[in-house]
């Protein structure tokens, strides 16, 4: 009898910060923060994280064209 292949859950699709975009923090890393302030942290709060971080990086990406710059800098952000 064949095995079947396990398809990815709800909780784990909840996770990506958008269609066609790819996660840019590490959740373990941002879990084992937030619990180490003795705090939980919400399914989707990795997901939201990231979207924060692209908007962030989207935003410095556009200050330094701004700039005639093709290197992001740290006063970007």
């Amino acid at each position: 009898m064949a095995k079947k292949k396990k398809t990815a859950t709800k909780k784990a699709s909840a996770k990506k910060p958008g269609k066609g975009k790819e996660m840019l923090v590490v959740a373990s890393k941002v879990k084992g923060f937030i619990r180490g302030k003795k705090m939980m942290c919400s399914a989707d709060a990795v997901g939201a994280l990231s979207e924060h971080v692209y908007c962030m990086l989207d935003k410095a990406i556009a200050r330094a064209q701004a700039n005639r710059r093709s290197t992001v800098r740290p006063q970007d952000l």
